[in-house]
C-alpha cells in the first residue's frame, strides 16, 4: 500500500516517522521567499506597538487613549480580515489566488506606515489622538491586504504533515529577526541622533516603510501556488455580491464551529497576547523600578532603553534556537505534546522575571530570556503547521480550500488580542496608580502592581492555554488518514 493511501502511524501513535515524498518538499528558493515575507509580516505586527509607547512617554498622551488607538482598528479587522480571506480564496487570476494581493499589500502598507508618523511635535492631545486613530485604521486595512493572503499561502504550500512544520520553523526563524531589532526602537527614537523623540519616530518610520515595500514583494515574485483552483468549489460571480456576502458569513460561522480550529485560536490568544500584555509593562518597570532609584528620568530612560533592547534581542536570539528545536521535538513527540512542553517551560521563564527585576543587578533579568523564548518560539511554528492540518480536516467536510478564511480568523484573533493588550495596558497603568507627571517619584504600590502585571498575567494565560490544548484532537495518524481520503477524492495538490 502506498504512503498516500496508508494512514501514517507517527510519533503520537507509537509509530516511526518517514521523510516526505520529494514532490511534497518545498523548493529552497520558495521557502526562503516565504520566510522573507514572514519577516515583513512580523515587522508590521511589531513596529506599530513598539513605536506607540512614544505617544505616552514622549508626547504625554493619556495611556488609555493610546490603548484606544490600538484597539479600535481591530473592530474594522473583524470584517476586513475574514472578508479578505474569502476574497483571496475565491480569486482567479493568471498570477494565482494570493500573490496579487501580497504584492499590492506590501506597497500600500509600507507607504501608509511611513506616512502615519510624519507628524511634528507640539500639537494637542486631541489632535494626536484623532490623527493616529485614523492613520491606524488605514494602515491596518492595508496590512490586511498583505497579511491575510500571505498567511493563507503558507498553509497550502505542501500537503505533508512534517514538511508543514519545517516550513513554519524555517519561516519563523527568519521572521524572528524582526523581533531582534524591534526592542531597540525605543532606544533609537530616544537617542541623541534626533532633535526629539517625535523626530526619531518620523525617521524610523521611513526606514520601516521602505523595508516593508522592498521585502514584502519577495514572496509574491518568487513563490508559486500549488492549489489547482479549477478543482475547487467556487461561487460563480453571476450569483452576485449579496449572495456571495451571505455565503461568506455562512462560511465564517461554519469555521468557528470547527472544534480543533477554535482550540488553536483560543490557545494562541492566551499565550501570545498574555505575553504581549505582560511585556507592555516591562519598559515601565525598568525605567521606574530598576533604574529610577539611582538616576534622573533622562538617565533612567537611557539605561532602560539598553536593558530593554538587550532583553528583547537576547530573547529573540534564543528563539532562533528554539524554533528548529521545536520542529525536531515535534517530529518525536507530535505537535500537541510539543506545545505542552514548550509552553510549560515559558511559564518558568516568566516566573524568573520577578527575581530578575533587581535594582542592584539590572542585567540579572537576562537569565529569563532562554525560557521565555520557548513560548514565543514554539507557538507560531506549531500553530501554523496545525492550522494546515485543520484546513485538510475542513476540506474533507466542506469540499473547499479555505486557508484564507481560517488564516484571517486566526490572525484576527491574534491582532485583537494585541489591541486588547494595549487597551488593558492603559487601563491597568491607571489602576496601578502610575502617573507619568510624577517622573521618577512613583508610588511604591504602583511599582509593585506593574511587576505583578508583567509577570503573573502571562503565567496565568499560558496555563489556561495548556488546559485547552490538552484536548486537541488531530493527531498525526488522523491527519495522514484525512490526507489519504482527500487525495483519493480529488487527487494530489499540484499534480
Amino acid at each position: 500500500m502506498s504512503e498516500e493511501t496508508n494512514p501514517y502511524s507517527g510519533p503520537e501513535t507509537g509509530g516511526t516517522k518517514s521523510p516526505p515524498q520529494s514532490a511534497d518538499r518545498i523548493p529552497f528558493v520558495q521557502k526562503s521567499a516565504y520566510a522573507i515575507g514572514m519577516f515583513v509580516n512580523n515587522l508590521q505586527a511589531g513596529a506599530l506597538p513598539a513605536m506607540m509607547v512614544i505617544l505616552n512617554l514622549g508626547l504625554g498622551m493619556d495611556p488609555v487613549l493610546v490603548g484606544v488607538i490600538g484597539f479600535i482598528p481591530r473592530i474594522f479587522d473583524a470584517v476586513s480580515d475574514p472578508m479578505m480571506g474569502y476574497i483571496s480564496d475565491n480569486t482567479r487570476s493568471r498570477w494565482g489566488r494570493r500573490r496579487p494581493y501580497i504584492f499590492a499589500g506590501a506597497i500600500l502598507a509600507g507607504l501608509c506606515f511611513a506616512a502615519m508618523w510624519q507628524i511634528p511635535s507640539g500639537y494637542s492631545e486631541s489632535f494626536y489622538f484623532w490623527a493616529f486613530l485614523v492613520a491606524s485604521v488605514i494602515f491596518f486595512l492595508t496590512y490586511t491586504v498583505y497579511a491575510t493572503p500571505f498567511v493563507a499561502f503558507g498553509y497550502e504550500m505542501t500537503p505533508d504533515y512534517h514538511e508543514r512544520t519545517r516550513l513554519h520553523a524555517f519561516a519563523n526563524t527568519v521572521g524572528q529577526l524582526a523581533w531582534v531589532g524591534l526592542p531597540w526602537f525605543w532606544a533609537i527614537m530616544a537617542s541623541d541622533l534626533f532633535t526629539d523623540m517625535a523626530h526619531g519616530a518620523r525617521v524610523l518610520a521611513l526606514w520601516v516603510g521602505g523595508a516593508i515595500i522592498l521585502l514584502g514583494m519577495v514572496p509574491a515574485i518568487f513563490c508559486r501556488e500549488i492549489v489547482q483552483t479549477d478543482k475547487l468549489a467556487v461561487k460563480p460571480e453571476s450569483e452576485g455580491f449579496a449572495k456571495n456576502t451571505a455565503d461568506f458569513f455562512k462560511g465564517l460561522l461554519s469555521s468557528l464551529k470547527c472544534s480543533p480550529f477554535v482550540k488553536l485560536c483560543a490557545a494562541t490568544f492566551l499565550v501570545f497576547n498574555g505575553f504581549q500584555l505582560g511585556i507592555s509593562f516591562s519598559l515601565y518597570v525598568m525605567i521606574y523600578y530598576v533604574f529610577a532609584g539611582g538616576m534622573d528620568l533622562d538617565g533612567a530612560n537611557a539605561a532602560a532603553g539598553g536593558l530593554n533592547g538587550w532583553f528583547g534581542s537576547l530573547t529573540a536570539i534564543c528563539t532562533l534556537a528554539v524554533i528548529p528545536l521545536t520542529a525536531l521535538i515535534s517530529e518525536r513527540l507530535g505537535k500537541r505534546k510539543t506545545f505542552m512542553v514548550t509552553i510549560g517551560l515559558s511559564i518558568l521563564g516568566y516566573g524568573l522575571k520577578w527575581f530578575g527585576y533587581n535594582p542592584g543587578m539590572p542585567y540579572l533579568l537576562l537569565i529569563a530570556c532562554p525560557l521565555v523564548a520557548f513560548g514565543t518560539g514554539s507557538l507560531f511554528t506549531l500553530m501554523g503547521s496545525m492550522i494546515s492540518d485543520v484546513c485538510d480536516y475542513d476540506e474533507l467536510q466542506s469540499h473547499q480550500r479555505r486557508e484564507g478564511v481560517f488564516g484571517a480568523i486566526y490572525w484576527w484573533m491574534v491582532k485583537v488580542g494585541m489591541a486588547l493588550a494595549g487597551l488593558l495596558t492603559g487601563i491597568l497603568l491607571n489602576v496601578s496608580g502610575f502617573d507619568v507627571d510624577l517622573g521618577v517619584e512613583q508610588p511604591e504600590s504602583a511599582l509593585f502592581w506593574l511587576r505583578i502585571f508583567d509577570v503573573v498575567i502571562p503565567m496565568a494565560t499560558s496555563a489556561l492555554a495548556l488546559a485547552i490544548m490538552a484536548t486537541y484532537e488531530i493527531t498525526e495518524e488522523k491527519a495522514k488518514s484525512i490526507r489519504a481520503e482527500l487525495e483519493q477524492r480529488r487527487g494530489k495538490l499540484g499534480s
